[in-house]
């Protein structure tokens, strides 16, 4: 998935968030975290980060994940890696 935007990135990430979290009609935004988002727990934040690494192809180290506070930082997480 070469060059995507940032835009491209949270737009793709929405599919997950809806099946991981059970919510067909959420929206997830740059400012979206566990404490803003409903069902988004610690079990729910794990099988996320695991479906976001396969949709990506990317792979996450352990100190990347705990600088990880909001969705706009997972969206520059994902930039990050592909470039």
């Amino acid at each position: 998935m070469p060059d995507l935007t940032p835009d491209e990135v949270l737009e793709e990430l929405q599919p997950i968030f809806r099946e991981v979290l059970g919510d067909e009609g959420l929206t997830v935004k740059r400012s979206s975290n566990a404490m803003n988002t409903p069902n988004w727990d610690s079990l729910a934040h794990i099988d996320l980060i695991e479906m976001v690494e396969r949709h990506f192809k990317v792979k996450f180290g352990l100190g990347e994940l705990q600088d990880l506070k909001e969705v706009g930082d997972l969206v520059d997480l994902i930039l990050e890696k592909e470039g």
